[in-house]
């Protein structure tokens, strides 16, 4: 069975970081691009950032840019969304997606989704 595991999200004052991971199971992303999107139930799902099979590429949204950093490290079968300056408006269920693809940036339907791991951004 292909399956996403994010884990660490959590509370976090402004300002603060979290680094959330993407782990695979049941599969190798090697061969996968991978994305982090988030939710929050008054917004529609936001593309965050995406990385290349390869690790090569990466895309960050304008609201992120500077603060958030995407790698993976393949050896681990893992992705990593490091966040920086955390803002209050960064809250929201984090979700990461794997795509059978070198380069891929949510344009399509994913080929594997996350379960979510909550961020909370607030003093």
């Amino acid at each position: 069975q292909l399956q996403l595991v994010e884990s660490g999200g959590g509370l976090v004052q402004p300002g603060g970081s979290l680094r959330l991971s993407c782990a695979a199971s049941g599969f190798t992303l090697d061969y996968y691009a991978i994305a982090w999107f988030r939710q929050t139930p008054e917004k529609e799902r936001e593309g965050v950032s995406c990385i290349s099979s390869s690790g090569g590429s990466t895309n960050y949204a304008d609201s992120v840019k500077g603060r958030f950093t995407i790698s993976r490290d393949n050896a681990k079968n893992t992705v990593y969304l490091q966040m920086n300056s955390l803002k209050p408006e960064d809250t929201a269920v984090y979700y990461c997606a794997a795509s059978y693809s070198s380069s891929w940036c949510g344009g399509s339907l994913p080929d594997v989704w996350g379960q979510g791991t909550q961020v909370t951004v607030s003093s």
